[in-house]
């Protein structure tokens, strides 16, 4: 086993307590990572090498410190650990600066109590916007469990692992493998024709694109990417921008528990329009999905 250690700066206000508290709720990666109250451990991929990291918080809230410890069963040679800091620091959401929208958010009655109760938490992705993208599929119209079995159904066909001081960890696969499998084996796999047909078309267009074009591209010019994708839809696209890319310039419109979530928030007892929805989102600006994120999280 090859070892390598360092730290991780974050951008304060950062609490890994939040970050671990989110991911030991979230649907969508039950039993993917090993968490305890001070450290996270999880499986991923790292131009095609399985790295399984460690991490442990030695700092504060307002002045943070993460240590790592990055492992593989082959040599992590310098490129290969950059990209692997790269991936941490992007899944954890590591360098966004959230004192803008704090600042915002401070002036709106509604919003300022859930500051308080998120202060620190930055938006904790999906490892990769490929990954949200499969989850999008295996989401859309079916059941939260059923679709979680799905999921676990294709990292233990296609995805790797790597036993670290007794834990086995799986990494969700990449793209291309899976392009190369057919629409028929990835049906049977998941148990669902027409979702087996879309994550194939979803593998083989993530294989083609540069991450960092989606990461740096205008919104529009990435949401325009997505949809040409088969399955992709307006919801899926602008779900996969926020919670798969991190790109917080506009909300996912058509999601019903944002919907239900601001209007317990802002209604009054009565459900908000999409409209009314977008219109208390324009407050915060280039700030509305981390906002809307917030209101996600505190619901």
């Amino acid at each position: 086993m090859y070892t390598e250690t360092g730290h991780i700066t974050p951008t304060p206000p950062f609490d890994f307590a939040k970050s671990l508290h989110f991911l030991g709720h979230f649907a969508p990666m039950q039993h993917e990572q090993t968490l305890s109250a001070h450290t996270l451990g999880k499986a991923i991929y790292v131009e095609g090498q399985i790295i399984v990291f460690q991490l442990t918080s030695s700092g504060i809230i307002e002045e943070p410190q993460l240590e790592y410890t990055l492992y593989s069963k082959e040599p992590i040679v310098t490129a290969t650990r950059d990209a692997a800091i790269d991936r941490i620091t992007f899944f954890l959401s590591l360098d966004d600066d959230l004192q803008p929208l704090y600042d915002l958010g401070r002036s709106d009655p509604d919003f300022a109590p859930i500051i308080e109760q998120l202060y620190g938490y930055h938006q904790v992705k999906f490892v990769t916007p490929y990954e949200s993208a499969c989850w999008a599929i295996l989401s859309q119209r079916n059941l939260l469990t059923v679709a979680q079995k799905m999921k676990q159904a294709l990292v233990e066909r296609y995805g790797g692992s790597m036993k670290v001081n007794g834990t086995i960890h799986w990494a969700f696969p990449e793209p291309d493998p899976l392009a190369l499998v057919s629409e028929g084996e990835l049906a049977d796999v998941i148990r669902n024709a027409r979702k087996g047909e879309q994550l194939s078309t979803v593998a083989r267009a993530f294989g083609t694109v540069d991450e960092a074009y989606l990461r740096t591209a205008s919104y529009d010019e990435a949401e325009a990417w997505l949809r040409k994708i088969k399955g992709i839809g307006t919801w899926s696209a602008q779900f996969i921008l926020l919670r798969g890319l991190g790109r917080v310039e506009h909300i996912p419109l058509g999601e019903k528990r944002l919907l239900q979530a601001a209007s317990r928030m802002y209604g009054r007892g009565q459900e908000i329009s999409q409209e009314g929805l977008q219109q208390i989102a324009d407050n915060y600006g280039p700030w509305q999905g981390y906002w809307a994120h917030y209101v996600r999280v505190s619901s």
